[in-house]
């Protein structure tokens, strides 16, 4: 009886030895994720035994997925996590979010090192972007991760499984950063090169304009973009992709060149067009007087535009006759339309060079036939010089009035200060060159009173501005002015001026040079004749080989004995003292 009592009653060691296994045993629960059943769900609470001496309860929304409908029932088998053995109620406290996010943890530390995608549901939104459920661990989305492209309206994208791509992440913060973006730039990188690698150039395809910029237009291809270049939208001017297409359009263009490298496409619409520079030759021959508008101004010139698609250039220098070294765009403006003559086509560089004044009459030939030599004209003062006036003339042409030519019997500079600028004043035409656009004029012509002054040879003016001068008489003139054709002379001190032209300076060819001659010096001259208004045309050749043969009659007629030598000697000395 003893011995049976000794072995069924437990001693004080033994109860110790239970209680310190059992202990073990609970403790071991705490702080891991066990393995439970569903044994009941009552008021929106699930009840779970995990094999504790007490069952532990938690609330159904751990067991709802975001936006769907709740994933359990009774009898089911569910992974928690066992945070105490007993609260106050003596219940186990347990979890199953917590059950999940270190599964999920442990699964996505895995996916991570692998470089792998991940699914995941966006169910949320923060400051900055969006949360993300991981299969129980919640990730951050930042905005700029959402897409390629900036997206308004994130609701479509809520509540849906989709894959994502693990940025960063941190097990002690608890920190996961994910990307959308990424995922879809892989995927549309992978569809880029499948899609390049079926299209051609040349090839003919339809496309949705996507964006619009200053240069061009993006247009969708059908998951790649090319790039519709503002030059290649039409042949003619165009000022704003947004005059040709909007977004959103539906476009036919040509695949212009493809880089396969870079995957960047060039397109072109104008290319499905006629080319209008196709026999521009014989549609605008050189000489043809043509209408345009004008569509682009520069300091250079302007451009007109003949037809949609062709423009030609209007250069500076042949806008105007009479306006030199102005802006084009104070002779022309924007869309205004214009007469042109075409001065040149290069059909190869698609080029048309274009003249403005050649459409009009020569302003000079004009005047000229309008206005004769000797005929009276008026005109505004418009600027003094050191050397005469320039008056204003119809068809907006400029006579000069040179110094000797503004009043009889005053010097050249006194007489500038007869007249100021904006004075309207009567003046004869002595001479046009229409070449040269020069015209010659003379106030003092206008009028023969006070001309009573005289030259040393007795000479008086004229009612045409020149002298009562004979053919084959001798002049003494003084040099105004030299010029590499020759010199400008005046004769006497308020004479006629004429010029001597280079071939006329010498009978010896090494001294028909102007530039051996000075301002204000006196030479002596042969009137060989008179141009148009009885100008004096001067010859210093002339009088040397007249004088010359006087010489050569006087000598030879006497009975000095002296030899053809001696003559011809002691006439060439006494020309060269002359001239």
């Amino acid at each position: 009886m003893a011995s049976t009592a000794e072995t069924t009653t437990p001693t004080r060691d033994d109860f110790a030895a239970l209680l310190e296994r059992s202990l073990g045993e609970s403790q071991s629960f705490e702080g891991k994720v066990v393995t439970g059943r569903v044994t009941a769900i009552e008021n929106d609470l699930v009840v779970i035994d995990v094999g504790l001496k007490s069952e532990g309860r938690i609330s159904i929304r751990e067991f709802t997925p975001p936006g769907q409908a709740p994933q359990v029932a009774v009898g089911d088998d569910v992974e928690v996590y066992v945070d105490r053995l007993e609260n106050a109620f003596g219940e186990a406290m347990l979890s199953r979010d917590r059950a999940r996010r270190e599964a999920a943890w442990d699964k996505l530390e895995t996916q991570f090192n692998a470089g792998e995608r991940v699914e995941g549901t966006i169910f949320g939104r923060v400051k900055g972007g969006f949360t993300v459920d991981l299969g129980g661990a919640v990730a951050f989305l930042p905005g700029s991760q959402v897409d390629i492209r900036p997206v308004r309206d994130v609701t479509p994208l809520m509540g849906m499984a989709q894959p994502f791509q693990l940025l960063k992440m941190d097990r002690k913060r608890g920190n996961i950063v994910v990307s959308r973006r990424s995922i879809l730039e892989e995927t549309r990188a992978e569809a880029r090169t499948g899609l390049i690698q079926s299209l051609a150039e040349g090839q003919v395809i339809d496309g949705v304009v996507k964006n619009i910029t200053d240069y061009g237009a993006f247009v969708d291809l059908g998951g790649i973009d090319g790039l519709l270049h503002v030059t290649d939208m039409s042949y003619k001017r165009v000022g704003h992709p947004n005059e040709v297409i909007n977004i959103g359009d539906t476009v036919k263009v040509q695949i212009i060149r493809i880089n396969r490298e870079t995957q960047r496409i060039s397109l072109g619409m104008k290319q499905l067009e006629s080319d209008p520079w196709e026999g521009a030759d014989a549609k605008y021959p050189v000489g043809a007087k043509l209408k345009g508008r004008v569509t682009n101004i520069t300091e250079y010139g302007a451009f007109i535009e003949l037809e949609p698609g062709i423009e030609g250039l209007v250069h500076v220098s042949e806008m105007s006759w009479v306006k030199k070294n102005v802006h084009p765009g104070k002779i022309v403006s924007t869309s205004q339309e214009v007469e042109v003559i075409v001065l040149e086509v290069d059909g190869e560089k698609r080029r048309i060079s274009l003249g403005l004044k050649q459409a009009q009459r020569n302003p000079w030939e004009v005047f000229a036939e309008e206005n004769p030599v000797g005929s009276i004209v008026e005109g505004e003062v418009k600027n003094a010089t050191e050397f005469g006036l320039f008056i204003g003339l119809p068809g907006e042409v400029d006579g000069m009035v040179h110094m000797s030519d503004i009043a009889w019997g005053v010097s050249g500079e006194a007489a500038l200060g007869l007249h100021h600028k904006g004075e309207m004043v009567k003046a004869q035409v002595l001479e046009v060159d229409v070449e040269r656009e020069r015209i010659s004029l003379g106030i003092k012509q206008v009028s023969a009173e006070g001309a009573a002054a005289t030259t040393e040879e007795g000479a008086t003016p004229n009612a045409a501005g020149g002298f009562d001068l004979k053919k084959n008489e001798v002049v003494t003139c003084i040099v105004r002015e030299t010029r590499d054709g020759g010199i400008e002379v005046q004769i006497g001190e308020d004479g006629a001026t004429a010029f001597i032209k280079r071939s006329d300076l010498s009978r010896d060819r090494d001294e028909q040079r102007p530039e051996r001659f000075q301002v204000g010096q006196k030479v002596d001259a042969l009137v060989i004749g008179f141009e148009r208004g009885k100008k004096p045309m001067l010859s210093i050749k002339a009088r040397q080989i007249s004088e010359e043969k006087q010489a050569v009659a006087q000598y030879g007629s006497s009975d000095s004995g002296a030899s053809l030598g001696d003559i011809l000697g002691a006439a060439l000395n006494k020309a060269k003292d002359n001239g």
